[in-house]
């Protein structure tokens, strides 16, 4: 059902979330609603929202958000799901909701966690992205955002060692969480041995190599493997790997924190795919 104008006026009977009584057992948690990771969780912020009430295949519980808010969203087009009516609070509710760090431009969504995509589903990818371990939530939706931009079919990464979809994740991809595929998988060495079976030349980067990443491309059908911040790839991430490649920079600081190294990575691996005709 499209979403009019009016879909956003709330409910006569609606209140502002209450405070979170923490002597109440109920309102107990480790950790603040916008960092669960099992269960419905809180994604803010315009972009990630747009993008999540874009997705199929996401599930949206609640839609809380400020008027100016929900006048900006109506005035993008962005369309309701069936059966939820949006929540309108006051900016002071949000903070309270999320947490005072969360940057939610006035707007909020309460979503299911999206089911992972099959490593089947990469049998056509041309360009997709492979985390070893990579742990922080910022590095991994900085590094979202920059593989959809440079148009990779999907984001591969490991089950454990691997930051949770939370809303810190979400508002760090800007969107990307909910328009590019994301592969997660129990054993990396084994999912790296299915791509290889695919075709892909699996490119891992490494300071360290001997050759920069402009040599080493002459194929048409790249995973991109990138290591952990700090300690790089695992030892047998990086056997696996068909090439090793570095990134040739200069300088007294000559190491780039992993999401950048991401972003010139794949920027370069595009413009050879593009100018080989071969994506």
């Amino acid at each position: 059902m499209g979403l009019a104008r009016d879909a956003y006026k709330p409910s006569m009977n609606h209140r502002p979330p209450p405070r979170r009584d923490r002597r109440n057992p109920r309102h107990r948690s480790a950790r603040p609603p916008a960092e669960r990771s099992e269960g419905p969780l809180f994604i803010y912020g315009m972009h990630p929202v747009q993008a999540a009430l874009g997705n199929p295949r996401r599930i949206v519980r609640r839609v809380i958000a400020t008027a100016n808010a929900l006048a900006r969203l109506a005035e993008t087009g962005a369309r309701l799901p069936a059966g939820v009516t949006a929540e309108e609070v006051e900016p002071r509710d949000l903070d309270r909701l999320l947490g005072g760090e969360a940057v939610h431009q006035g707007v909020a969504l309460e979503v299911e966690p999206l089911a992972p995509a099959a490593i089947e589903s990469l049998e056509g990818a041309r360009l997709v992205v492979v985390l070893d371990q990579v742990t922080d939530p910022h590095n991994v939706g900085a590094i979202l955002r920059s593989a959809l931009a440079f148009g990779a079919d999907a984001l591969l990464t490991t089950a454990r060692h691997a930051p949770a979809e939370t809303g810190v994740l979400a508002k760090a991809a800007s969107g990307a969480l909910d328009r590019l595929p994301v592969v997660t998988i129990a054993n990396l060495h084994r999912a790296l041995d299915q791509l290889g079976d695919m075709g892909f030349i699996r490119l891992g980067l490494d300071s360290e190599a001997p050759e920069p990443i402009e040599a080493t491309l002459n194929g048409d059908r790249y995973a991109l493997v990138l290591g952990a911040e700090g300690k790089g790839m695992r030892r047998l991430t990086r056997e696996t790997c068909d090439r090793l490649a570095r990134l040739p920079t200069a300088g007294p600081l000559a190491s780039l924190n992993v999401s950048n190294a991401a972003a010139v990575a794949l920027y370069v691996v595009r413009r050879h795919l593009d100018e080989s005709g071969a994506a």
